[in-house]
């Protein structure tokens, strides 16, 4: 028996964000006022230590757990309902086109028949779920319809780690599916809102830094590579001989020797900004574009210090920092300043809390 429902599950009630990093927890609170305006109720960040989570996977399930406690009390929420993300990478996605008019029991059977033909493993190792996405663009009276599985351990491991923090799992979602529901709102919010406009969305982690090119909630082009905020450490390290703990302490607080932005800082945001450029250079010679009309940039070291300018320098294409909280009002706990200051990392999980209104 294939497990339906759970990937793309609509929910009304109050509902945690909460995006699993392989260096943090990140949590997110919306509600809305009269007038259906979004407000960022709660918002809190919590740091984990290196090898708890990677590449996706839990490695050290009862600190993370305890981890999301804590993340949770930071926030001040009494809410309990949450919507986590699993990587891309462990989820297969595939767009299939079925007659309209169909029952969701008929659905379901047509869906279960079809995604045997692409999951490589047996369906009863599978937590599969599937939406429509709407009318087929190619053949008449035909929808489309979106079927996304993972497998099952895999979801287990963040419901399990949900129930194991007191939270009750209602949505898994795929992180790249949250953060662009996140960046739309953002994308509205440019020229002729965002019509036929192409952006390259950039979510600079840790150790990875994912690209999607979106145009008109379309993902034209998507691709990892191997980079991240994790290399800045790295060159703290080994320019200073501080330890792994005290180097990620020092670049969070700022309390660093006074030649770390010239020796250290700005080397790497000029590296950084180079493999940002590399990275659509890919995308130019692999499909028919040759431009981006904006890039945004996400995620835990978006925000370092002249890396926006840097981008635009090396690709001549306008770059800015994306602020999932752009246009929301902010509720009495938020802490403006800092929460400003952090906004890009909250991407994945700003389009996770994002979840609860999505009709």
């Amino acid at each position: 028996m294939i497990s339906l429902g759970s990937l793309f599950r609509k929910q009304q009630p109050p509902l945690l964000g909460l995006d699993i990093s392989s260096s943090s927890l990140k949590l997110v609170e919306l509600g809305r006022d009269s007038d259906g305006n979004l407000i960022l109720e709660r918002c809190a960040i919590e740091p984990l230590e290196r090898g708890w989570i990677t590449d996706g996977n839990v490695e050290k399930f009862d600190e993370v757990a305890e981890a999301m406690r804590r993340v949770v009390k930071k926030s001040g929420s009494r809410t309990r309902n949450v919507a986590m993300a699993l990587p891309a990478s462990a989820v297969i996605t595939k767009k299939i086109i079925l007659p309209g008019g169909l029952t969701e029991q008929e659905l379901e059977v047509q869906v279960e028949s079809e995604a045997n033909q692409y999951i490589p493993f047996s369906l009863d190792e599978v937590s599969l779920d599937f939406c429509v996405v709407g009318p087929s663009p190619s053949s008449a009276g035909d929808v489309e319809v979106l079927i996304a599985a993972s497998r099952r351990e895999k979801v287990q491991d963040r419901q399990g780690l949900a129930e194991a923090a007191g939270l009750k799992p209602v949505i898994v979602d795929v992180e790249s599916y949250a953060s662009r529901l996140a960046a739309s709102r953002l994308i509205q919010s440019l020229p002729n809102e965002g019509l036929d406009l192409m952006v390259a969305l950039f979510e600079v982690g840790a150790s990875n830094t994912s690209m999607q090119v979106l145009r008109n909630d379309e993902v034209l082009y998507d691709r990892d590579q191997a980079f991240g905020g994790a290399q800045l450490t790295q060159l703290v390290v080994r320019q200073y001989g501080f330890s792994q703990e005290e180097a990620e302490t020092k670049k969070r607080s700022g309390d660093l020797p006074e030649d770390y932005e010239s020796s250290v800082l700005k080397p790497f945001v000029d590296s950084m900004s180079q493999e940002i450029a590399r990275a659509l250079q890919f995308f130019f010679t692999s499909t028919p574009h040759n431009r981006v009309d904006y890039i945004l940039l996400a995620g835990g070291s978006a925000a370092l210090p002249g890396l926006t300018n840097a981008v635009t320098a090396q690709t001549s294409f306008a770059c800015s920092l994306a602020d999932p909280f752009q246009g929301m009002q902010f509720g009495s706990p938020v802490r403006e300043k800092k929460v400003r200051r952090e906004a890009p990392s909250y991407l994945t999980s700003c389009g996770l809390a994002m979840r609860r209104f999505e009709q």
